[in-house]
């Protein structure tokens, strides 16, 4: 495949995730694992989708003046101008002259000569003047929503929270590339082991602090590894990792994981629980309980048992003080993870989360008093929303006063967390920027008087 039909598959791609609300994430391994792009273009196209999404809203504010008031564009062809822009801009080794031809050509495909002309004439103008610069906004709100391409009502949202360093911190790490992380199996191979080989196989990895079987993988594709094909190691983000660490599990347990799909948590607490005794793990969609299992089979742990069901009616199916450990993996706004699926940011909206905190609410209220008088139960999310985190978290407590957080959920923290910016009375926030990881939070709580 040449370069000009690789500009045409991310073109496609990212119309489907703009008409559709399609996730990156799916469409561009969708493509990958679909054969039609050649292995040394891979990088290409997949640099070019995840750039023009990432950076969306600040390749439209570079567009604006050389559209001339032009704002009907079709949607491929503004989708066209965005993606060569990204090139222009923020890639290195590919000449001007090259991107213009190339979207030209394209345009001729698919419009006229006219078009073909138009996005001819827009991006020889931004090669000839530059674009505008974004420091020159006196605005931080503004500047920072422009610089970063995070829509201004959630720059605010972060602002009133975190204040402007961290906001501005975290919005910028959303833009950047981070470390892909893998979970050993430990019933199948030793951290050790699993490092050492991948070493001597040109990977440059390290252990992970988050997790005794976590491994950060700087070089090398895994995806199409040995340890991947064969259930040794399961691609997991790390802050992700911390869940199970933090639920203090043991062989024998009884465990509930309340929202379950895909699965990642529930084989990591299996895991931990070298596979013996039982997981209930439930979620609302019967084809995402069918990932659950497919999951658990690809690890070979035969104690997890999805089902399909809605945490919020779980204690039609049990009777209280239950299970010994609960996870709540809550659904949530996902802004945590941005970074992996950066179309998430043009696609909530602040009622979104008001929403999700309330059905947070429920959940944690219905699912709690399954929980036995010496258990411990775990909440997270992978947002960075403190309403859809530390609110949740002191409103049960103020409703339940026989619920509490678990002191001791601080000190078993990894070391280089104790310390961390995001640690309050509810639990941990861990921003993208802190550790190059998913933004995530975590608590544990527990029944007084145990």
């Amino acid at each position: 495949m040449n370069k000009q039909t690789v500009r045409s598959k991310a073109l496609d791609t990212l119309i489907r995730i703009e008409k559709d609300q399609g996730y990156s994430h799916l469409l561009v391994n969708q493509e990958l694992q679909a054969g039609g792009i050649r292995s040394k273009d891979e990088g290409l196209f997949t640099e070019i989708v995840y750039g023009t999404v990432q950076q969306q809203l600040t390749l439209d504010y570079y567009l604006k003046p050389f559209l001339k008031g032009k704002t009907n564009l079709d949607l491929w062809v503004r989708v066209l101008l965005r993606m060569s822009i990204y090139q222009m801009v923020f890639l290195d080794r590919i000449p001007d002259h090259a991107i213009i031809h190339e979207a030209v050509e394209i345009a001729k495909s698919r419009g006229h000569k006219g078009i073909a002309s138009f996005v001819n004439g827009v991006l020889r103008a931004i090669q000839r003047k530059g674009v505008p610069s974004i420091s020159a906004l006196s605005d931080d709100t503004t500047r920072i929503s422009i610089a970063t391409s995070h829509p201004q009502w959630l720059v605010e949202r972060w602002m009133n929270q975190y204040g402007k360093e961290t906001t501005e911190a975290m919005c910028l790490a959303n833009t950047k590339h981070k470390p892909l992380s893998v979970r050993i199996q430990p019933l199948k191979i030793s951290r050790g082991e699993a490092i050492r080989q991948m070493e001597e196989s040109g990977f440059k990895v390290h252990p992970s602090f988050f997790s005794p079987q976590g491994i950060v993988i700087e070089e090398g594709n895994v995806l199409k590894s040995k340890w991947f094909q064969e259930g040794m190691v399961t691609i997991q983000d790390q802050s992700s990792m911390l869940v199970a660490e933090l639920l203090q599990l043991k062989p024998g347990m009884s465990v509930l994981d309340a929202c379950s799909a895909p699965g990642g948590k529930a084989t990591h607490i299996a895991e931990k629980m070298e596979n013996q005794g039982r997981i209930d793990a439930y979620d609302l969609h019967a084809k995402k309980v069918k990932l659950i299992q497919a999951k658990a089979d690809e690890l070979d742990l035969s104690i997890i048992h999805p089902s399909t069901g809605d945490a919020r009616k779980l204690r039609e199916k049990y009777k209280d003080a239950t299970f010994d450990r609960i996870l709540i993996d809550a659904p949530c706004s996902g802004l945590g993870v941005i970074r992996g699926k950066p179309e998430i940011k043009y696609h909530k909206r602040e009622e979104d989360i008001e929403r999700l905190a309330s059905i947070q609410q429920e959940i944690l209220e219905t699912v709690a008093p399954l929980l036995k008088q010496e258990g411990r139960l775990v909440y997270s999310t992978c947002t960075v929303d403190q309403q859809e985190n530390e609110q949740v978290i002191r409103a049960f407590c103020e409703k339940h006063p026989s619920f509490e957080v678990d002191q001791t959920f601080f000190t078993a923290l990894p070391k280089p967390l104790h310390d961390s910016e995001g640690i309050s009375k509810e639990g941990l926030q861990i921003f993208p920027q802190t550790f190059q990881t998913d933004g995530f939070f975590i608590t544990r709580l527990k029944l007084k008087n145990e």
